[in-house]
């Protein structure tokens, strides 16, 4: 298994941690006084507000930047680009998916989308390593 498979592993469970913090602290406090919900965990996490909505929404995020991730990688193994670059910048996208987080989950909205444009071009970036 390449490091890059690897990162496409942890990019996968990333939402999963996401959905974790959002719910975090919240198991131990009965449904009835706002605790979490397992019978209705959508509609808990839809009135969810502050960390946990933001947690929240990063879980959407993540999910919805898969996609585009395990395709790049995917297809910059099978066209034979260089397995060291497409290590590199796999590791590169994974650690900049867990700062996302991290600034999301922290309110740190302008520094957010600086972190999300620059794991978008990583992504970019693998789907044109085949081309060097």
């Amino acid at each position: 298994m390449t490091v890059a498979s690897f990162c496409l592993l942890v990019a996968c469970v990333l939402p999963i941690v996401c959905a974790g913090i959002a719910k975090s602290g919240t198991f131990s406090t009965p449904r009835s006084q706002g605790g979490y919900d397992n019978r209705d965990p959508r509609a808990w996490l839809a009135r969810q507000t502050g960390r946990r909505a933001r947690a929240n929404a990063a879980q959407a995020n993540s999910f919805e930047a898969l996609p585009l991730f395990i395709a790049a990688v995917l297809v910059a193994q099978q066209a034979g680009a260089v397995q060291g670059l497409v290590d590199t910048l796999a590791v590169v996208f994974v650690l900049l998916r867990v700062a996302y987080i991290a600034m999301y989950v922290g309110d740190r909205a302008a520094l957010r989308s600086v972190v999300w444009i620059a794991a978008f071009g990583v992504c970019v970036a693998i789907f044109l390593l085949p081309l060097t």
